[in-house]
């Protein structure tokens, strides 16, 4: 098992620096992370650095409410896809959710794996902590309806992050045909395993090195 292979290496604060960034992206080069996942303002950058690689590059859309309109998250999942990235995590619409407008929350995803297909990995977020069991259900058989590549967890920007009961719900809803990234507070080794153990492909850490370090002492 290549642990390495499973981490999303994120910086996606909003005081994140140009410099803060390349190191970043040099730390996932040196590690072998499967990705660096940053804001769309950072696709050019973190592609040229990437170049030549095996570390793809991932962008948020509608980050961290998802509440922009899905001309919105469409377009900008379609410029950061020019401009290099090979995967996309987009936020859903969780008012939509909340609203039982699930057609809106159909139409939402679709614009962004309408947008990405061909060229990139669409990954979406349907932020399980302001959800409930039967809310996450729903969305998650909505994503793979829409031929969405992954769903996730978590911003990490809302009331909580990852849980292994919502990775292996998620799980459960998807099959075996999508990937599960749970993201959100994974901070060690223990909980990076729990989160797999619970049916996570990927896992979204600001830790990765810390992670793969524990690791290796074990």
């Amino acid at each position: 098992m290549k642990l390495e292979k499973y981490i999303d290496h994120t910086l996606l604060k909003p005081e994140a620096s140009k410099e803060q960034i390349l190191k970043v992206c040099k730390e996932a080069k040196e590690y072998g992370f499967a990705s660096v996942c940053v804001n769309p303002c950072y696709t050019a950058l973190v592609h040229n650095e990437l170049q030549d690689t095996d570390v793809k590059t991932c962008v948020v859309i509608g980050f961290p409410l998802g509440a922009n309109t899905k001309e919105v998250k469409a377009f900008e999942a379609a410029q950061c896809i020019e401009l290099g990235a090979q995967e996309v995590d987009m936020v859903i619409n969780v008012g939509a959710v909340k609203s039982n407008d699930y057609k809106l929350v159909e139409q939402d995803i679709s614009a962004v794996v309408n947008a990405a297909k061909g060229k990139a990995l669409v990954k979406v977020i349907i932020e399980t902590c302001l959800l409930t069991d039967e809310e996450k259900k729903q969305v998650c058989i909505i994503a793979k309806k829409c031929g969405a590549d992954f769903v996730k967890t978590s911003t990490g920007f809302s009331t909580a992050g990852a849980k292994a009961s919502d990775v292996s719900l998620m799980r459960e809803c998807v099959g075996k045909e999508m990937g599960v990234k749970a993201s959100g507070g994974i901070r060690d080794y223990k909980t990076t395993m729990e989160m797999i153990e619970a049916g996570a492909s990927r896992i979204g850490a600001s830790a990765g090195i810390a992670i793969i370090s524990e690791a290796n002492k074990m």
